[in-house]
């Protein structure tokens, strides 16, 4: 049961540096830093995306249209800390409770 915790709680850590070092890449490309015809950007773009739009698009098709803001990394996020936070707890250990 704890390797199964340890798993999870591993994909879940894994899963919030995916969904910053998105939402960082895509500010930088909107703001017009990084550029998208920059190969690597565009690669590391793409590859992030695709990664992530099969666990965001659901989240996206339940939540209203916000225009130009996606909220649903953020929602995800949430889920995500109460998913560990459940499985903390599960596991006795005392930071679950917090």
């Amino acid at each position: 049961m704890e390797l199964l915790i340890s798993l999870v709680d591993l994909t879940v850590r894994f899963l919030f540096i995916i969904i910053i070092t998105q939402f960082i890449l895509s500010l930088l490309i909107i703001f017009n830093v990084v550029s998208q015809s920059n190969q690597f950007v565009s690669g590391m773009y793409n590859a992030l995306n695709t990664l992530l739009d099969p666990i965001l698009n659901p989240i996206r098709k339940i939540l209203p249209d916000t225009g130009m803001i996606d909220f649903s990394p953020m929602v995800l996020i949430f889920a995500l800390m109460i998913v560990q936070r459940v499985l903390l707890y599960a596991a006795g250990s005392p930071y679950g409770a917090i």
